[in-house]
């Protein structure tokens, strides 16, 4: 898509979003749906979203949380997602974003089988689809998996997986289309002054001014919050995926199933198995590199155990992306900077932001256009992190 040169840069813009990916673009949508008058700029670095936490996932949806809020966010992404391809038609310009629900399963052991079923029951108040497995029904319903030594399991059939770059492009079609300015730049300053956000500085040399500065730069927040002397706990945390090509082909589709250490996998559209885990010595920093080592020592000998028919197979490629991770409670920080007026932060989702950028997007518009929000998702407020309050959960982040 080619880039739009905004025909305001020299005037005052009221709302400057820093990150053209799944954040940003969800919350200029959200802002010129909200009020179709508003000039709103998007500054992104990398058109080609090749570095993007957003293309670089396994554009997970789950509703399975152990956060009300969290559900709730996840309950709005689902009906987002489900009219989507309708909502986001420019012209002729249709996305196709393929959404396939074919179910994510929490696989639990003894030490975790309280905290599931407290999370379980928190899900079905709030009107969710969520089931219990023993084992027995885990391998009867999937009859590769082997499940001894496992309590049981969540099974979401409404949870799913979806292309995250044709979302993308979605929303940004969608939100250029409506007046949003895209700008290939790099902020590499945020102006404040008495207090109050002024603007940003730009690696190009220009400077565009507005009260409002929206930090969607996900893996890069920390980084651009600090020019404005904000401290975040956001670091950037390298996440590897792996495609398999599995000599023994399952029968069926594979939900992205959950073991208790953190491996993942799902089959993915031809018939291949990506696979991840999320392990706490993951690398900080930002390293785009993918390790072959980490998949045949680590992944592949704990996938076999579960899946025995998967002892043979071959690796066909792997890439590797960043988590944008809250090392203070693992959840968004999201809405105004209490000691900054105008700069408000969508930060910190940890692996999560794809699925929530439906409903923070609409958030944020409306607490930034003064509205009373549909969702209130004020739990998440950024002044948490000036007190050193973090959230609490048991069970599923």
């Amino acid at each position: 898509m080619k880039e739009r040169t905004p025909i305001f840069m020299t005037e005052k813009i009221d709302v400057i979003i820093i990150g053209g990916g799944i954040m940003g673009s969800a919350t200029a949508y959200s802002l010129l749906q909200a009020d179709k008058s508003l000039k709103v700029a998007v500054v992104e670095k990398d058109a080609s979203y090749t570095r993007a936490s957003t293309t670089l996932s396994m554009s997970n949806a789950r509703i399975q949380f152990s956060l009300k809020e969290n559900v709730q966010i996840s309950r709005y992404a689902f009906q987002v997602l489900e009219r989507f391809e309708e909502d986001m038609v420019v012209g002729d310009r249709h996305p196709r974003i393929g959404f396939k629900r074919e179910g994510n399963l929490f696989v639990v052991d003894e030490e975790g089988l309280g905290s599931a079923k407290l999370a379980i029951q928190l899900q079905k108040d709030l009107g969710c689809d969520v089931k219990w497995k023993t084992p027995e029904e885990i391998a009867e319903q999937f009859s590769l998996y082997n499940t001894n030594g496992y309590a049981g399991g969540a099974f979401g059939p409404q949870d799913g997986y979806f292309d995250a770059y044709a979302t993308l492009m979605g929303y940004k079609a969608k939100a250029i289309a409506m007046g949003a300015c895209y700008k290939e730049d790099e902020v590499i300053k945020i102006q404040v002054s008495n207090k109050r956000v002024a603007g940003v500085d730009l690696a190009s040399g220009n400077t565009l001014g507005a009260d409002v500065v929206v930090n969607c730069a996900g893996a890069w927040a920390a980084q651009i919050a600090k020019t404005a002397g904000v401290s975040l706990p956001v670091e950037p945390v390298k996440r590897q995926v792996f495609v398999l090509d599995t000599t023994v082909k399952p029968e069926q589709a594979l939900p992205l199933t959950v073991l208790p250490s953190g491996l993942y996998f799902r089959t993915e559209t031809g018939g291949h198995i990506l696979l991840g885990k999320s392990m706490h010595e993951d690398p900080v920093g930002f390293d785009f590199s993918w390790d072959e080592k980490r998949f045949y020592e680590l992944l592949w000998p704990e996938l076999a155990e579960f899946v025995p028919a998967f002892d043979t197979l071959k690796l066909i490629r792997g890439w590797a992306g960043l988590y944008a991770v809250n090392r203070m409670d693992s959840n968004a920080i999201l809405g105004e900077w209490p000691e900054t007026k105008g700069l408000f932060l969508a930060n910190g989702f940890s692996g999560h932001g794809l699925q929530q950028a439906p409903a923070v997007g609409r958030y944020l518009s409306e607490v930034i256009l003064g509205k009373g929000p549909v969702l209130d998702l004020s739990l998440f407020s950024p002044r948490r992190i000036l007190e050193e309050k973090p959230l609490t959960e048991i069970g599923l982040v």
